[in-house]
């Protein structure tokens, strides 16, 4: 059932205007923060051609880019996933939706799914700018595809953040502060930490940038991968165990 929910999910995503909007508009701003990074780096090509060893366009244009994205994700995957169970309470669809037979777990896997999907067309599309760079410079594809890869947990990460805390109210505005600032908190921690003179490595482990930063660099590593995948498994357990506690109060 969580393969129907996921489809529905899909259609209705893009049935409405705020996911054409948020997408319009993220790319919008990725492709001139792409331009600006790519004028800097044309800028600067004479002085590096000087260098014995300089950095390439992947270091100069498509990693900056790939920094940019995942700070949109901070912004977006509220927004998108804001409506994912709160919209359904609001609406009064989802008594309706659990009356199907489909249990919380499916619900939530299949609300998850959707946004995933969103997510990695975004991607996708960011992701192509520096990628059309290939046809008159050297990419590094190996770290593209790392880079892409660790996007993509990322934002998966973002996206049952954001379910998780749409499964916890009526208002889907409230839905959105709660994942925005989750996830902000998670985005600062280490940094908030070092500036304050405390220096912990669990802080440090749970800090989203910790974990993503590797991927950018063209490191996959298990401990990060298994980060992104206890954050995606908590929030959507909470999420599913809410609407099941939810379903059984009747």
């Amino acid at each position: 059932m969580s393969r129907v929910v996921a489809r529905n999910e899909w259609r209705r995503l893009f049935a409405q205007p705020l996911a054409w909007v948020l997408l319009a508009a993220t790319l919008a701003v990725l492709a001139y923060f792409f331009l600006l990074t790519l004028q800097g780096f044309l800028g600067l090509s004479p002085k590096l051609a000087g260098m014995p060893s300089p950095p390439g366009v992947t270091d100069l244009v498509a990693l900056p880019l790939m920094r940019a994205i995942a700070s949109v994700l901070l912004l977006v995957a509220p927004l998108l996933g804001m409506r994912a169970i709160a919209g359904e309470r609001q609406s009064g669809t989802l008594p309706l939706l659990q009356s199907s037979g489909t249990g919380g777990a499916g619900i939530v896997l299949g609300k998850f799914a959707a946004l995933c999907g969103f997510f990695i067309v975004l991607i996708a599309l960011a992701l192509a700018m520096p990628a059309s760079l290939a046809v008159g410079t050297q990419l590094d594809w190996g770290r593209l595809a790392t880079g892409a890869l660790g996007l993509i947990l990322f934002a998966a990460a973002l996206a049952a953040i954001a379910i998780a805390a749409s499964s916890f109210t009526r208002q889907t505005i409230v839905a959105a502060i709660a994942a925005l600032a989750i996830g902000l908190v998670l985005w600062m921690l280490d940094a908030g930490a070092r500036y304050e003179g405390v220096s912990s490595s669990f802080i440090n482990y749970l800090a989203l940038p910790t974990h993503l930063e590797p991927f950018l660099r063209g490191i996959v590593a298990t401990v990060d991968v298994v980060y992104f995948a206890l954050i995606v498994t908590v929030a959507l357990t909470l999420a599913a165990r809410r609407l099941d506690a939810e379903r059984e109060r009747g």
